[in-house]
């Protein structure tokens, strides 16, 4: 009998990491149902985060919030509490950008310099009145490029106008901003804020978050120039590095954070460290055979450090416990050398599209042809 650890990310805009655990699970316990299956699904800070903790950490409970959206309208979204312990006697509070703020909750639609993160802020908010003692915050999946300017209005700062007057919402109103009063701004709670991503452009320019990220969030032409010197505004009058790592981030919340006093880390390496990764592999691999998969949407040239498999796989050899691997998609360019085995959904569904239409069908089959590997 092997313990088996299923610590994947999710596969983005398919299927999120639980239920691609769920799913593998399911599959290799069709080929092998004696053996032990541990569920530790992991995240970057993008969607799936609050997923990711909701299964790994015993006693989660999420706590509904009506919110913001980007484009204006109310959205019904969670933040995730964590039970209380001697170093956060409140409790962790766990807060994504994705269900908030984030571009899936736009469908096909894009606000372009009109979207905004009040909704992300909100939810923030909520999280510090109901007495945590710590957030941790995913940032991945913005719909907006406004600096964090909507996330740190909602927290309690003003950002006001050559008139006085507070500016709109979004990338156009940071355009007009001329000055900003934090005197209402809230304190970060006892245990600090930490920040999940594993972006790590700068805020302005070339690399920056208009010129990178904004087109995908519909930003176009001279609206980039635009925004990006909208950014520049903002970068002028609040106290953060606008050059930092991650400053651009969810289109330069990463930026607002930074400003607010909070922490920017690597997404999945703080999460497997929060959800106990670490902890199950050694535990696994101490009681006898033991084996972990892990996986995500696209794995390619660009699957190195701060990516998920990469985390899963240097915690693996760590632990000597070997690793497996489940793409939607391997490039030929990857490098899967620290994988014992791995398993492309493309290549079982006979397309990219017919696997995207049924990840989960496909990721029981890639589970069950893992386990046939150690027959």
């Amino acid at each position: 009998m092997h313990t088996v650890v299923f610590a994947p990310d999710s596969f983005k805009g398919t299927i999120g990491a639980a239920d691609v655990a769920a799913a593998l699970a399911a599959g290799w316990a069709s080929v092998r149902p004696e053996d032990r299956v541990v569920l530790r699904p992991l995240a970057d800070g993008g969607e799936g985060t609050i997923d990711a903790f909701a299964t790994a950490v015993a006693g989660a409970e999420r706590v509904p919030v009506r919110v913001t959206g980007p484009d204006g309208a109310t959205t019904v979204a969670a933040w995730l509490r964590l039970p209380a312990s001697v170093d956060a006697p409140g409790g962790i509070g766990v807060v994504e950008l994705a269900s908030t703020s984030g571009i899936e909750l736009l469908g096909e639609r894009r606000f372009g310099e009109d979207a905004h993160t009040l909704g992300f802020g909100q939810a923030i908010a909520a999280a510090i009145d109901a007495g945590v003692s710590r957030l941790v915050l995913g940032i991945g999946s913005s719909a907006s490029t406004d600096g964090g300017v909507g996330m740190l209005t909602a927290l309690g700062a003003r950002f006001l106008d050559a008139s006085g007057a507070p500016i709109a919402g979004g990338a156009r109103g940071v355009a007009d901003v001329a000055s900003v009063d934090v005197s209402e701004l809230r304190s970060l709670p006892p245990g600090g804020v930490l920040v999940l991503s594993d972006v790590t452009n700068q805020l302005l320019g070339p690399a920056g978050a208009a010129a990178v990220f904004g087109p995908q969030k519909g930003l176009a032409g001279e609206a980039i120039a635009r925004t990006d010197a909208a950014l520049a505004r903002l970068a002028a009058l609040l106290p953060a590095d606008p050059e930092t790592p991650g400053a651009g981030a969810a289109g330069g919340t990463g930026f607002g954070l930074l400003a607010w006093g909070a922490r920017l880390v690597a997404g999945s390496t703080e999460v497997g460290e929060l959800v106990g990764l670490p902890g199950a592999l050694a535990e696994a691999s101490a009681v006898g055979p033991a084996v972990v998969i892990t996986g995500e949407g696209a794995f390619d040239g660009q699957s190195g450090a701060g990516k998920v498999p990469s985390y899963v796989a240097d915690a693996a050899a760590d632990a000597r416990v070997p690793a497996l691997l489940v793409a939607g998609r391997i490039d030929a360019d990857a490098d899967t050398f620290a994988f014992a085995a791995h398993a492309s959904l493309t290549e079982l569904a006979g397309s990219g599209e017919a696997a995207m239409q049924d990840p989960a069908r496909w990721l029981r089959d890639a589970g069950a042809g893992l386990a046939r590997t150690l027959d």
